[in-house]
């Protein structure tokens, strides 16, 4: 049991499972495009993913020389090699997809590394955090794939940015939720300004916006529609059970299946 738990905790604390959930939101926009599956964007998001969340996340341990587990020197190394891995993918990309790669690895390099004065960074920026990544998902899992694959810019992509930039919103307020106990005052997330039942109320009326923006594209596909209201009721449900006192793994390990379970919902609604 030791060994599994051990398995589990760096598959989780790796940022492994978190690349299979924006993989996922990848193959969900292949799918909504008709577009044929794409290895080096697969590969390129898969291991870029787990590169730059472990970056986010360890970078400060060995710039400030905190204390570092022998986990985590397993993740450095991991994620040199995964790094190595996202760069292969990178190579066999479209010039204006490496370009837009490029731009959101900026963001996540001012995202990470105090750049501002004071040591700051953007992090550091009250506000801006949950915005920061729902624009970097929505971006390499909705943008990149479409570059790459020479489709132009529609009222279809733009609806479906906004609805991947919304689902983003919503499961980083349930982490919020989760969090807001252990939080930093100073980062004033969304549940430390307007309380955790606000918070819960606001999320499920970005649910229902979520929702509806489906019927605003060119082409409503009911079976999408089937498969959304089964996410929304899902999210709503994770949503209304959130509370600070619940164990992290709530959010590291369910939350963060969403998207797996979205994806897994599409193919087996289509296989009908």
């Amino acid at each position: 049991m030791k060994v599994l738990r051990a398995i589990f905790h760096f598959y989780i604390h790796g940022s492994i499972h978190v690349a299979f959930s924006v993989v996922s939101l990848l193959l969900m926009t292949l799918h909504m495009f008709r577009i044929p599956f794409d290895v080096p964007m697969a590969i390129f998001t898969f291991f870029g993913t787990i590169t730059g969340y472990n970056f986010v996340k360890y970078e400060s341990h060995f710039r400030n020389k905190k204390h570092i587990t022998p986990e985590i020197k397993a993740i450095a190394v991991m994620s040199i090699f995964t790094l190595l891995a996202a760069g292969v993918g990178f190579l066999f990309l479209e010039r204006k997809t490496q370009l837009t790669g490029v731009a959101f690895f900026m963001l996540t390099l001012l995202y990470t590394v105090p750049f501002f004065p004071k040591k700051r960074n953007m992090r550091n920026w009250v506000g801006i955090k949950i915005y920061m990544v729902a624009l970097c998902w929505a971006g390499i899992t909705i943008l990149l794939p479409l570059f790459n694959a020479a489709i132009a810019i529609s009222s279809d992509v733009v609806l479906k940015f906004i609805q991947r930039f919304l689902l983003i919103i919503i499961l980083i307020l349930i982490f919020e939720i989760i969090d807001s106990k252990d939080d930093d005052p100073g980062l004033m997330t969304v549940p430390q300004k307007i309380g955790v039942q606000k918070t819960k109320w606001l999320n499920l009326f970005l649910l229902i916006l979520f929702y509806c923006l489906e019927f605003f594209k060119s082409e409503v596909d009911y079976k999408q529609l089937l498969v959304n209201i089964i996410l929304v009721v899902s999210t709503a449900l994770f949503t209304l059970f959130a509370t600070p006192d619940r164990p992290k793994y709530y959010t590291l390990f369910w939350v963060e299946s969403i998207p797996i379970f979205w994806l897994g919902l599409v193919l087996l609604v289509s296989a009908f």
